[in-house]
């Protein structure tokens, strides 16, 4: 008896942190302690947080005093191409250029600087910089007569291409649109070098593929460029086979410096080899998710609608997926485990991928299905998004990107459910945020400014673009941490900083929820920190 009263009168030792954050205005994303002075960390968690954490200090722990600096958790990019930006970096981006003649410019230097026979790569060119209309082949053609090129639009579902693409592909007038795609023809019926989404195939399928080294190299370049820019877990939509076996190669070497969620592209046999299997969940690679692409994209009036563009009356773009495809693989991955992120931008096609979610969900389920990117939403079907427990994986740099053109693309009607954050959350709808990189800069303080301000970064329009559906900056933090770990099932582990979760967590150079608006966008990241180990800055 005098034992236990005597064991019982002594409380255990605090434990000794590893790393201890001090003199830190933390902002924790944790509704029941916003906010914070000290962490500390010990085997790559999170030990505790609060005004002090002296009691967790020992001789051993790293000490260090961040003189007021702003710690935020480490960001999620809910949406990301990485194999892509990685291959951008390798060649050029044509994001900002605003004029054909310029294209033509750097396509001819490129030419010049490769080897004979090698394709001439590209990628971001938006045809609503120099005026909105598509270009044909002609200026390429005159750039490099004898080799071919490929230059992919700045939203990935169109492929501007050269005579000799064209020619090595086999496409003539003959040459019918593929299922899902369109070839733009002029008024003879002869292909003019756009290619619309699974067009695109016709003549990517004839570029060599790259190596596994490549792809490796990519995706290294991609997530070194992730961890600089403040993100420590990204969800890649849309892996191959080749691309996984990187990642694995890359995070048995301990050479990932973020944390990826990773969407199988599509069905195959990678497709078919989970099935089998079944989910992957690990700390720094997790496959439990298939990504579908419904539509297309509304810059190249792709996106399905129900109605034809206002800008072109005889096109209501391209469904891609029909329903049946889409509940099959659905009832596929729910008696599996694993979750389905469709792509659908146009009204059309988020309706038909609700209703197949629908389908095989049902309500009040935690399936936690995805649409990707939902940009223009019936109004009605919002309470879909909620009904079934589907969440909306939207990228707010695209609103403020799409802006200049939206209206003509869709008419004022179907802008009241376009770009609909706000209303999303009104609904119940869970939201995750991202970029959609390299369709967007991968940047997630551009990302963050959009969702605060809706306005580009010289801050037009005057009080923000349907300004309406603007986030508050807790709300616009919370999409980027604790939306983007629960659209991967991930918010026990990640996403806010608290006991028991993992050490991911950033620094930053200045306050996110005081600086002035337009500053946002220039907030440098001074430190990332994943599993409490520097990713990027020093210590």
């Amino acid at each position: 008896m005098l034992f236990l009263a005597l064991a019982g009168g002594l409380s255990a030792a605090p434990e000794i942190a590893e790393l201890a954050i001090v003199n830190a205005n933390i902002l924790t994303v944790n509704p029941a302690q916003p906010r914070a002075r000290a962490l500390a960390i010990r085997a790559g968690k999170i030990l505790a947080v609060g005004d002090s954490v002296t009691e967790h200090i020992g001789p051993a722990t790293q000490v260090m005093d961040l003189q007021g600096a702003t710690v935020i958790p480490g960001l999620i990019d809910s949406h990301v191409h990485m194999a892509g930006f990685g291959a951008m970096v390798e060649t050029f981006d044509l994001r900002s250029v605003s004029s054909i003649a310029e294209v033509a410019a750097i396509v001819s230097r490129r030419a010049a600087a490769l080897p004979a026979g090698a394709w001439v790569q590209g990628r971001a060119w938006d045809q609503t910089n120099w005026g909105g209309e598509f270009p044909d082949h002609t200026a390429l053609t005159r750039a490099a007569p004898d080799r071919p090129v490929f230059l992919t639009r700045i939203d990935g579902h169109a492929a501007w291409v050269n005579r000799k693409a064209l020619e090595l592909a086999g496409i003539t007038k003959e040459t019918p649109d593929p299922m899902g795609g369109k070839i733009v023809r002029d008024a003879q019926g002869e292909a003019t070098g756009i290619l619309i989404d699974r067009a695109q195939g016709l003549v990517s399928a004839k570029i060599p593929p790259p190596t596994d080294e490549q792809i490796r190299q990519r995706l290294r370049a991609a997530a070194l460029e992730c961890a600089k820019l403040g993100m420590t877990s990204v969800h890649d939509a849309g892996i191959s086979a080749q691309m996984l076996r990187a990642y694995q190669q890359l995070a048995a070497e301990k050479l990932l410096p973020v944390r990826v969620y990773a969407m199988i592209g599509g069905e195959g046999p990678l497709w078919q080899e989970y099935l089998r299997k079944g989910p992957e969940v690990g700390d720094y690679l997790t496959v439990r998710s298939i990504k579908l692409v419904a539509d297309g994209a509304m810059g190249s009036r792709g996106a399905a609608f129900w109605q034809p563009y206002s800008d072109d009356p005889g096109n209501s773009g391209l469904l891609i997926l029909k329903h049946e495809t889409i509940e099959r693989v659905a009832r596929q991955a729910a008696a599996k485990g694993f979750q389905v992120a469709t792509h659908a931008i146009g009204d059309r096609a988020n309706r038909v991928a609700l209703d197949a979610y629908g389908a095989v969900l049902g309500e009040n389920n935690d399936k936690r299905f995805r649409i990707e990117h939902a940009q223009a939403i019936s109004l009605p079907d919002f309470e879909k998004f909620r009904r079934f427990g589907v969440i909306a994986s939207m990228q707010s740099t695209h609103a403020t990107s799409d802006m200049r053109w939206a209206v003509k693309r869709m008419g004022p009607d179907r802008l009241m459910g376009a770009y609909a954050w706000r209303r999303m959350l009104n609904t119940g709808v869970k939201f995750a945020n991202g970029s959609d990189f390299p369709v967007e800069d991968p940047n997630p303080f551009y990302g963050l400014f959009a969702a605060v301000t809706r306005q580009d970064q010289k801050g037009f329009p005057d009080g923000g673009w349907l300004p309406d559906q603007k986030l508050t900056r807790a709300e616009a933090l919370h999409s980027f941490t604790l939306g983007g770990a629960y659209a991967a099932f991930e918010e026990k582990t990640k996403g806010s900083l608290e006991p028991g979760k993992l050490a991911d967590f950033v620094v930053l150079d200045q306050d996110l929820m005081t600086v002035p608006e337009l500053a946002i966008p220039k907030i440098k990241v001074r430190m990332t920190f994943l599993g409490g180990r520097t990713v990027f800055g020093a210590q």
